[in-house]
């Protein structure tokens, strides 16, 4: 009788045990995601940032390219104001396509090309790409082992319970988005 109490109480113990210790390790889980978001967009501003700067050099030399101008504008203003993860992903998306015509139409321009701002703004950007690109890579790499414990069992049970839901991917939605912005000329 009492040897069958002591294996009741160390059954539970452990499963008491299994719970702390898998929850501890979906709030650390989450917050490293928050964490690698949070370093991601850091970048992101950056970029947003220098889109004026870049659209108002732009504009002294191609006059006629107005349409595009307020697109990459308006995919700033939409990526910038995105309060969910969803929306920031597709504000992104967008932004990187309306850049991509952006550098497309500095193409026509030689004298923009050779603008000393335009130059600098230019490399500029181009850090920052390249900093969104790791920080991206980052995002996804602890969002992927926060889904994996969301989904794998017996770790699944714990997110069921606590509402761990599984987090988006930073991912591009097109194949045309997946070509690199090309910011060198």
């Amino acid at each position: 009788m009492l040897t069958g109490i002591i294996i009741v109480i160390v059954i539970a113990v452990i499963i008491a045990l299994f719970f702390v210790v898998s929850y501890n390790g979906f709030i650390k889980a989450k917050n490293n995601c928050e964490e690698a978001f949070s370093t991601m967009d850091v970048y992101m501003k950056k970029r947003y940032d220098l889109i004026p700067n870049l659209v108002e050099t732009v504009k002294g030399y191609a006059k006629h390219e107005q349409e595009t101008l307020e697109k990459v504008i308006e995919a700033r203003n939409f990526a910038q104001g995105a309060t969910t993860m969803e929306d920031k992903i597709a504000g992104e998306n967008a932004l990187t396509g309306t850049l991509k015509s952006l550098f497309a139409i500095s193409e026509a321009y030689p004298d923009l090309k050779a603008n000393t701002n335009f130059m600098e703004l230019q490399g500029q950007l181009k850090s920052v790409e390249e900093d969104i690109a790791n920080s991206r890579k980052y995002y996804n790499a602890v969002v992927k082992l926060f889904n994996n414990k969301c989904e794998m069992f017996p770790s699944n049970i714990i997110a069921g319970i606590f509402h761990f839901a599984v987090k988006p991917m930073f991912e591009v939605d097109s194949e045309e988005e997946r070509k690199n912005v090309k910011v060198e000329f």
